[in-house]
């Protein structure tokens, strides 16, 4: 019974080193059920449809295959899936693309555990994870644009998903999260999800700054 408390897990990589070290730091927490490790798409997808797992830790460099292809694959499967890459590749080069596409951190293999426990509880919390440093990249690559004082709003409302636009189409207008929760019947903590999807995407700092964005959003059309 006590059991169906702990949050299921699937890792999948390449390096069964690197797989095993991580289930054996996330079963020593006694809060986690490792529901599979696989080393490629095929395997992943077959665990992830028969264990319905909570958090995928996922290696986007899976020999021949391409990991970032799974993203997609498993959001389909269960929207509601956590999906949180841990990588050797370098973050400044995909973390923008991965959150993208539906994961809700990134975070590099050559982290410390401590680090990566952060990580895990971060994303877990409805937000999303990236490095500080790589959180300065993402805000810092709009600076320019910003002190030019000119919204290029199409460039800026492409990088949204359908969902996301909606959301933050309705924090322009003034809803709150419970509000918006309640108009699409999903839970608040979906809605905070998107809201630091949208921080990312739009290089928002703080929650002040996405909802002035939304408000001259909405002035705008």
């Amino acid at each position: 019974m006590a059991k169906n408390r702990f949050t299921k897990v699937l890792i999948v990589d390449d390096q069964p080193l690197f797989s095993l070290g991580l289930s054996a730091l996330l079963e020593n927490l006694k809060k986690f059920e490792i529901a599979g490790i696989a080393n490629n798409i095929t395997d992943a997808l077959k665990i992830a449809q028969e264990e319905n797992p909570s958090i995928v830790f996922l290696e986007i460099r899976l020999g021949k295959e391409n990991g970032m292809d799974l993203i997609v694959k498993l959001k389909n499967i269960n929207p509601q899936i956590i999906i949180l890459v841990v990588s050797a590749n370098d973050e400044q080069f995909y973390s923008e693309r991965v959150l993208r596409m539906g994961a809700r951190g990134y975070i590099m293999k050559t982290s410390d555990s401590s680090v990566i426990l952060n990580a895990i509880n971060t994303v877990l919390e409805g937000k999303v994870y990236l490095s500080d440093s790589e959180r300065e990249r993402v805000f810092q690559a709009i600076t320019v644009d910003s002190s030019r004082g000119i919204k290029d709003w199409p460039m800026t409302i492409k990088k949204l998903s359908n969902r996301e636009l909606q959301v933050f189409t309705l924090i322009g207008k003034g809803y709150g999260t419970i509000e918006i929760a309640s108009m699409f019947n999903i839970s608040t903590k979906t809605i905070d999800s998107h809201k630091e999807h949208l921080k990312l995407k739009l290089h928002c700092t703080t929650s002040q700054e996405l909802r002035q964005l939304a408000i001259e959003w909405t002035r705008s059309g």
